[in-house]
């Protein structure tokens, strides 16, 4: 059974590439027509505009949902309930409607999730866990996120303020868009109990959307942790630091490299990447791995439980910011990544 794709903007044919390099070419593509992409690298794969009508004749074993993030559910919920295994693209909406939705759908339909937050499987960040899971460093009790990136580079071929991350109506603005430490620091420190935030629509960009945020997150095991997010920065800057009782962690994004201290060694020592690592080897990997999960059974490395703790960090940014005041997350009640019991 073929592979569906839906959403054909940069991620969308950064997925398609990546299967294809992977000796998967059945693929189907479920198009809206609104990509500013050219076509000459679809070739001759069949394409799809209506969703009911492509999931009856083709019957997908898993969908690729990365069409504006507002849209995430249109297509997701269908699909779960005609039985597909799904990729869904970070973050998993925009909001926390029809949730439950989705949850009872793949309960239904018995497929899975896997969320697209594929900093889970950079090499960095997995030497991170590792460092401290060893307690490498001690107990955690702070950590720094920064990520500036400035949005008009990101897709030069088109108006970034046309751009999804640029607009509200398709779940846009900094929060959403560059939502990943939310998702790799819940991975590393546990979960989150509170948030604190303020945001910013400078007008530089001129933009409708926040183009800057920064976020205090309290987890339940004591840590803080402060993010910085923005859409301004020349040149990009991502990097992690977590300072423990015995140590400091640090980690780079532009290099990839893991840094770390230890009050036994006395001394800085770091951990590379693999020889050749670049961007797309996370892109690789994660195909990869939602191929493992339809072929093998694999569970999901970011669950749609994962995705939703995420968002809700996302969205209480907003609530904090809007509100001026600090946020309780809902407790963990069972898990939303519903499937297979």
């Amino acid at each position: 059974m073929p592979i569906m794709i839906c959403g054909l903007g940069s991620i969308g044919r950064r997925h398609l590439n990546n299967l294809k390099a992977l000796g998967r070419d059945d693929i189907v593509l479920l198009r809206t027509g609104k990509s500013t992409l050219p076509d000459d690298e679809l070739g001759t794969l069949p394409v799809e505009y209506d969703l009911n009508h492509a999931l009856i004749q083709w019957q997908p074993e898993a969908v690729v949902i990365s069409n504006p993030t507002a849209l995430h559910l249109e297509v997701a919920i269908p699909s779960a309930e005609a039985g597909c295994n799904l990729l869904i693209e970070k973050p998993v909406s925009h909001s926390t409607d029809r949730l439950d939705t989705l949850t009872e759908a793949l309960r239904k339909g018995g497929g899975q999730v896997l969320v697209g937050y594929q900093f889970r499987l950079h090499p960095g960040l997995r030497a991170v866990k590792q460092l401290l899971e060893d307690e490498t460093i001690g107990r955690p009790l702070s950590a720094r996120v920064h990520w500036g990136e400035y949005l008009p580079d990101w897709h030069p071929w088109e108006d970034y303020r046309r751009s999804y991350s640029a607009r509200s109506d398709l779940g846009g603005g900094v929060v959403l868009t560059l939502s990943h430490p939310f998702d790799y620091l819940r991975w590393l420190l546990g979960e989150v109990e509170a948030v604190t935030a303020e945001t910013s629509r400078t007008g530089y960009l001129e933009l409708q959307v926040e183009d800057s945020a920064e976020i205090i997150l309290t987890f339940e095991k004591g840590p803080l942790a402060h993010i910085h997010l923005d859409y301004n920065q020349r040149p990009a800057s991502h990097w992690l630091e977590i300072i423990g009782s015995q140590g400091t962690i640090r980690w780079d994004n532009g290099d990839g490299v893991t840094h770390w201290w230890s009050v036994k060694v006395g001394h800085w020592q770091e951990i590379a990447p693999p020889e050749g690592f670049e961007r797309n080897v996370l892109f690789m990997d994660e195909m990869r791995h939602f191929l493992d999960v339809l072929e093998r059974g694999a569970t999901p490395a970011c669950t749609l439980d994962d995705g939703v703790r995420a968002l809700e960090i996302a969205l209480a940014t907003h609530v904090s910011a809007a509100s001026g005041c600090r946020v309780m997350l809902p407790a963990r009640e069972a898990s939303l990544s519903a499937g297979k019991e």
